[in-house]
């Protein structure tokens, strides 16, 4: 065989031990004793009568009660429909245990000879009849008519052919003795019976079912030599000379104790051992390894063979026992001329019926095989065959469209060669396992491998696989479009659709995969979280086509910055991600400096002019490194860069941060921060405090400025610098809102109800101002419920989120304005949209940010910067407020712009209602003319430090 045929090399079958032989060897061994005890006699001739009668009766009955047995419980599953062969079986050996008893009876107990006609005869005549209907239960029964006439006439010719012998041998003799009817019917009887059950025993033999097949063969042997010893029994030399217990009796004694094993000893089989693959040794030849051919046992063509000539044997028996008697000089009997002419004509009957159906049977398979070659021709699949040697017999003529080869250039050439090198081992191995398997349990198997094409290509192909006499049969066909969906399928699945970079879950994946390859205990592995910054504001000026275009040159130059053995990634939006592997560095400041190169040549990198429709677009890149530590896996790794990422956008975008420890707790505290805040406001931990705000001419008080303060359950007082960022982030900020603007207009109207008019501002917004949870006429209707006059609530609106519409804010301030609300303009000076919301928002007062006041001393550029804000401010006719007014030089420089009014450390701290009340009646705070402030009563806290706060008294 040569080498690409062993992808079909078949094991052979293991020769692993045999069933157990403790009950044939027993049953051997009670033979023998028997046998031997005949041959010698048995010692005397008593006891020889007594084994010769008496032991066969015995013999006779355990094979009785063994079949009865085996009827009524042993057989099982489809042995079961057997049970009527084996009750017949019993019967029959009853009868023989019943006429040995007799003949024992008058032998061994009354002592006299037998008589011509008894009991016994009965019994012996009884013994053949259920024999032969058993054994024809046990037969295949033949699905047609002219099995059933074949079978009558296959009888017939064994039956006839065994009887014309007899006849010419014995039994013509014997019937001319002239001793009486009875006697000569008597004695015909026997031969007669025994030459039906032989040629049923011959004619059945090799139409048994295969149920149980072992136990059938075991029962066709007891009765056979039963017969046998019957035939020799019935000859007239050894009849004469016959007495009880000689050797002709070992015979039937074995008869019956073989038909007593026949059901049980082929259920003690164990099953047979499965196929080993066979194991060539080391450098042997591929023919060393040799399969046997997955065929049919070799005694089935064997058994159809004789099967197929029984007929003719039997013909030629017949044709035997007429020659005899030519021969001899006898003259010819009648009954050996009919008997041949009845076997003559009934084998050319069965010739005649046999002719018929082989026509019948040609023609059907003509059909058959003209249907089935269409099939096969017109086939869209690849049908080959290939032999035990890995040659290809036969290969149907789809090839030329699925293959772009001719079947005739296929034929003769080795599957081995079609299939791809890389292929060929999976391929070998699983056919090899294939063939190993039992075909009950595994009839086909499915291989999918590259072949190879007219054109050179390599097609994918799947194949279906069967066995076939000792080769294969492959059904295939190409699937090679189908690969190809599948892989862009996948490839679909774990990449971007803009970018054609790895998506999360692929980038998720790899990280995965270096964090627990051999790279796993590699310290110099990151992860480079990337967020482009400004991104928003290219998708709301130029259009998100251009923010389309711009994301996919951003990947192809991060592609192109990273090294051959990194991952790009986008994770979505404007969010991309790197993974930097290791290159086995152990020095924490050399990884350090290494990765952080890295990340700034990609934030320069990302960060140069991108061409969009002819126009330079800029954004920046703000990166987040995260380093692999021992027991960090991939989603904490992912993490912590996002951690660093979002650090570097918060510490002033465009530059790298690298993850530290402290940025976890932080969302930690955070976190609790923001869980505690949501039952801050049902458990009342929330107080308000009001902060003056004052004339910077003549000291009175203007207003008051409610502030939330929050005492935590375990006694901490957060600031509003600490909680509202949270609060902003949180689902109760809408909440806390509304609890703050309710909270102040009832004790601004209490206040009122008292005789101080002084108004009360809140903070608010722009985005809760227009928040849906807080229906429109909200504030209209509180101040009705409250009876708050007109001018007595201010609305200090913080600075607009470029997300808010212009439109819509307009529309709720002037609709404030007409229910007596004024509104200032918090944070000026701050934010880029105040000339945008001073041009188009009805404002009544304009609010310094802190960070203009703070440096309006000390800085010149500053002290420019306030003092044109405020000459706007005059110009337009507002009223000004400075807020974080600390120090005297503060309110000095102030006023001297022009400044109206100011809020601070300078006049008063946040106060409590009490203190508040009590700065209310004395309605003034003085101001400085020149010199330092002195310190004022009501006020906690020193001067200086704006984020010092006084404390909420207890209630």
């Amino acid at each position: 065989m040569s080498a690409p045929g062993a992808i079909l090399t078949r094991p052979p079958l293991s020769g692993g031990g045999g069933p157990c032989m403790v009950s044939p060897l027993v049953l051997a061994l009670i033979c023998a004793g028997y046998a031997t005890g005949a041959f010698l006699g048995w010692g005397s001739s008593e006891l020889a009568q007594i084994m010769g009668d008496f032991g066969l009766s015995f013999a006779a009955l355990i094979a009785a009660i063994s079949c009865l047995r085996y009827a009524r419980g042993g057989a099982t599953g489809s042995e079961s429909s057997f049970r009527p062969a084996w009750l017949l079986f019993s019967f029959s050996s009853a009868m023989a245990a019943c006429g040995n008893g007799v003949w024992g009876w008058y032998e061994v107990v009354l002592r006299r000879e037998m008589p011509m006609f008894s009991a016994a005869d009965f019994f012996f005549l009884c013994f053949a009849p259920p024999a032969i209907v058993g054994l024809l239960v046990l037969a295949k029964r033949p699905v047609t008519r002219a099995g059933w006439v074949c079978l009558a006439l296959d009888s017939w010719l064994i039956g006839g052919s065994l009887l014309t012998l007899s006849w010419s041998l014995a039994l013509a003799s014997t019937a001319r003795e002239g001793e009486g009817v009875a006697h000569a019917t008597l004695t015909l009887a026997y031969p007669l019976l025994d030459i039906v059950l032989v040629s049923m025993v011959l004619a059945l033999h090799f139409r048994r079912s295969s149920a149980n097949r072992s136990a059938v063969n075991t029962a066709i042997a007891a009765l056979a030599l039963t017969v046998l010893c019957d035939a020799l029994f019935t000859s007239p030399l050894l009849r004469e000379h016959y007495r009880s217990g000689q050797l002709l009796d070992a015979g039937w004694f074995a008869g019956s104790l073989l038909l007593a094993y026949a059901p049980w000893g082929a259920r003690r089989l164990p099953p047979a051992p499965p196929r080993r693959p066979a194991v060539a040794p080391r450098g042997a030849r591929p023919s060393a390894v040799r399969p046997r051919p997955y065929s049919q046992p070799a005694t089935r063509p064997l058994a159809s063979s004789l099967a197929a000539l029984t007929p003719y044997l039997a013909a030629a028996v017949c044709t035997l026992g007429i020659l005899y008697n030519v021969i001899e000089g006898h003259r010819v009997d009648r009954m050996v001329v009919f008997t041949g002419c009845t076997v003559v004509l009934a084998l050319v009957i069965r010739q005649g019926i046999m002719l018929l159906d082989n026509i019948a049977l040609t023609h059907e398979l003509a059909q058959k095989e003209n249907h089935f070659r269409s099939l096969v021709q017109g086939s869209s699949d690849v049908i080959m065959i290939a032999a035990p040697t890995g040659m290809l017999r036969y290969v149907s003529p789809a090839a030329a469209g699925v293959y772009g080869r001719d079947a005739e250039e296929l034929v003769g050439s080795e599957l081995a060669s079609l299939i791809h090198p890389e292929d060929l081992g999976r391929v070998v191995h699983e056919v090899r396992r294939f063939l190993a398997a039992p075909p009950a349990e595994e009839p086909t198997t499915r291989i999918e491998c590259r072949f190879k094409s007219g054109t050179g290509e390599w097609l994918n192909v799947e194949s279906t696989v069967n066995r076939h006499q000792g080769g294969l049969i492959l059904n295939s066909r190409d699937v090679t479009e189908r690969v190809r969906l599948q892989a862009q399928l996948e490839h679909n699945a774990e990449h971007d659709p803009l970018t054609d970079l790895p998506n999360r879950a692929l980038f998720t994946k790899r990280v995965r995969k270096a964090l627990g390859g051999r790279r796993s205990s590699d310290p110099g592995t990151a992860v480079l979280f990337i967020d482009l910054d400004g991104f928003k504001q290219v998708n709301d000026t130029i259009g998100h086509q251009a923010g389309d275009e711009l994301l996919i040159q951003a990947a192809r130059r991060l592609q192109e910055s990273v090294r051959a053995g990194d991952t790009a990634a986008r994770l979505g939006g404007d969010e991309f991600a790197a993974l930097i592997l290791g290159d086995g560095t152990r020095d924490p400041a050399a990884r350090e400096y290494q990765v952080r190169e890295i990340a700034d040549r990609l934030r320069l990198t990302l960060s140069q002019p991108y061409q969009i429709d002819g126009n330079d677009v800029r954004v920046a890149a703000s990166i987040g490194v995260a380093f692999a530590e021992p027991g960090v896996g991939a989603g904490e790794l992912l993490r912590n860069a996002d951690l660093a990422m979002y650090r570097a956008k918060k510490g002033g975008k465009n530059r790298v941060e690298l993850y530290a420890p402290q940025m976890q707790a932080e969302v930690v505290r955070k976190t609790e921060l923001a869980g505690r805040l949501r039952t801050a406001l049902n458990e009342g931990e929330f107080a308000i405090l009001h902060q003056p705000v004052v004339d910077l001419t003549t000291g009175e008080v203007f207003a008051v400025a409610a502030q939330a303060r929050w005492r935590s359950a375990q006694g901490i007082l957060f600031t509003p610098a600490e909680f509202l960022r949270v609060a902003d982030e949180s689902e109760r900020a809408a909440e806390l809102g509304r609890w703050l603007l309710e909270e102040a207009v009832e004790l601004a109207a209490e206040r009122m109800r008292a005789g101080h008019t002084a108004p009360v501002s809140v903070r608010l917004s722009a985005r809760r101002l227009l928040d849906k949870s807080m229906p429109l006429g909200s504030v209209e209707a509180l101040l009705a419920r409250h009876g708050l006059p007109s001018g007595a609530l201010i609305i200090e609106l913080a600075d607009s989120d470029p997300r808010i519409s212009f439109d819509e804010l307009e529309r709720r301030l002037v609709s404030l304005r007409r229910a007596g609300v004024r509104i200032a303009l918090d944070g000026f000076g701050s934010g880029y949209a105040a000339i945008n919301a001073l041009r188009r928002l009805p404002i009544d007062l304009l609010k310094l940010d802190r960070g203009l006041v703070e440096g309006v001393v000390e800085s010149a550029r500053l002290h420019k910067i306030t003092a044109g804000l405020l000459r706007i401010a005059c110009d337009l006719g507002m009223e000004s407020v400075a807020d974080g007014v600390d120090v005297p030089e503060q309110v000095l420089a102030l006023r001297a712009m022009g400044c109206t009014h100011g809020q601070g450390m300078a006049f008063s701290g946040p106060l409590d209602e009490f203190r508040l009340r009590r700065a209310l009646r004395r309605g003034e705070y003085p101001v400085p003319g020149g010199a330092a402030l002195p310190v004022l009563s009501g006020r906690s806290g020193p001067l200086l430090g704006s984020h010092n706060e006084t404390p909420v008294p207890p209630t």
